[in-house]
């Protein structure tokens, strides 16, 4: 059964992102001294009292949005409303009563959602009686709270626990793939996950950067449970910048350690670009499952896609186990082909293959090429296992792992890949010498 879901809402810059790192034990929202540094919905589960749930940040909330971004602001913070058991208003207690949190107070009472009014900002014993203040607005009985401290957010876990819905029973079922939207900025990530789910889910605007964290996002695939992780746009470590947006790259670089498969988004109007190559080297080197997506095939007026297959292969010759496919997210067309190819990409990081057979194939391998040597000695390879899944990696026992060469590395997954597939996966070798654990 999904867990309850906890929404904290409220106005600009009155600390709901540190109150969620606050309250998750981790930093995973953004916090920055500025307003709107979040803009989408960021998801953490919380465990309290042998009670779980799912707690929700949203952006800060304009109830007469004043630009585009504001406006989607209020649209995803609407949705999180509708979705939570439980809303935690959050007010700020050193400005005190302001029309914004009337204007949100009034939204709120039309949910009909239990509400628990928490004054934050109240980092001392004056703070804390000046919270009374917020009775006026006719939300019950306020709660002075510190989230950057950390005073009385037990006290408000404990608010929150009895109000959620009574747990069901557990399902029992398969894994759950993790999959990661990655991509440089403004290459349409966010529309492809709305493309995807069918809905608004992240917020979609002209101006690049517009993703700051990494959503997560449930969805379900044929009976499969999935979760979609959207990113920030990954620009050249030189152009990172500080504060948010280094914070933001960072998120998606843990976003892709975190995934079992990641969707490299590319732009068909600007095929190829050197940072593309270096987030599918980060996808590589941390061994995830990848689907390559060129998105806006609609503007690709004067391309070819055999010509544009060949570029990318040349290019990114280290993937070439990767298959492609081509989308145009704004208009859905070729985005039901990206999660067949990513579940598929999914249940090949998960294929075991018996001893008997990998030696087999290690063993025609060994017999058709000539093994390499260094002066008098030459490499002897006494037998090879498949360790683990996920990604899959392969065992092999030599005389002397000094002897592997890159070359002949290549050659034996090769040979591997063409018995076995492993489509859109990496494998991990690990050369060890007799006797060794």
């Amino acid at each position: 059964m999904p867990k309850p879901i906890v929404a904290i809402v409220g106005r600009q810059n009155v600390g709901k992102s540190t109150l969620l790192n606050r309250l998750a034990g981790k930093r995973i929202a953004i916090v920055a001294d500025m307003p709107g540094t979040t803009r989408d919905r960021v998801f953490a589960d919380v465990s309290w009292q042998n009670t779980s749930f799912t707690l929700v940040d949203t952006g800060g909330l304009e109830v007469q949005p004043s630009s585009a971004i504001a406006l989607g602001v209020k649209e995803q913070v609407e949705v999180a409303i509708a979705e939570a058991d439980v809303i935690i208003f959050l007010v700020d207690s050193e400005a005190g009563v302001v029309p914004a949190d009337l204007e949100v107070a009034q939204m709120l009472r039309r949910s009909s959602k239990p509400i628990i009014l928490a004054a934050n900002k109240a980092d001392n014993p004056r703070r804390e009686s000046e919270a009374v203040e917020f009775y006026e607005m006719g939300m019950g009985e306020p709660l002075a709270i510190s989230a950057y401290h950390g005073r009385g957010t037990a006290e408000l876990l404990d608010r929150v626990v009895p109000l959620l819905p009574a747990p069901g029973e557990p399902e029992m079922g398969a894994a759950i793939m993790k999959l990661a939207i990655v991509g440089r900025p403004n290459v349409g990530k966010s529309t492809l996950l709305n493309s995807l789910l069918g809905e608004e889910r992240a917020i979609v605007d002209e101006i690049p950067g517009t993703t700051h964290d990494a959503i997560n996002t449930l969805l379900d695939f044929n009976g499969q449970s999935v979760i979609v992780i959207d990113t920030a746009g990954i620009r050249r470590r030189g152009r990172w910048g500080r504060g948010v947006e280094r914070y933001s790259v960072i998120r998606a670089l843990q976003a892709i350690d975190e995934a079992d498969v990641a969707l490299l988004v590319l732009d068909a109007t600007e095929l190829l670009t050197s940072q593309d190559e270096h987030i599918a080297g980060y996808i590589q080197q941390a061994a995830k499952g990848v689907v390559l997506v060129v998105n806006k095939w609609d503007l690709a007026v004067n391309q070819d896609m055999v010509e544009s297959n060949q570029n990318i292969r040349k290019r990114l010759k280290f993937l070439s186990y990767a298959p492609l496919v081509y989308t145009s997210a704004k208009f859905g067309e070729g985005v039901d082909r990206v999660l067949p190819e990513a579940f598929e990409v999914y249940q090949e990081r998960q294929k075991r293959i018996p001893t008997t057979e990998v030696n087999n194939v290690v063993q025609q391998a060994v017999a058709a090429h000539n093994l390499p040597r260094k002066g008098t000695k030459q490499l002897k390879i006494l037998y090879a296992t498949q360790a683990e899944v996920n990604p899959p990696t392969f065992v092999f026992f030599v005389n002397d792992p000094r002897l592997i060469h890159f070359s002949y590395r290549h050659y034996l997954e090769n040979k591997l890949r063409q018995s076995f597939g492993f489509a859109g996966t990496p494998l991990r070798f690990v050369f060890k010498s007799r006797g060794e654990q």
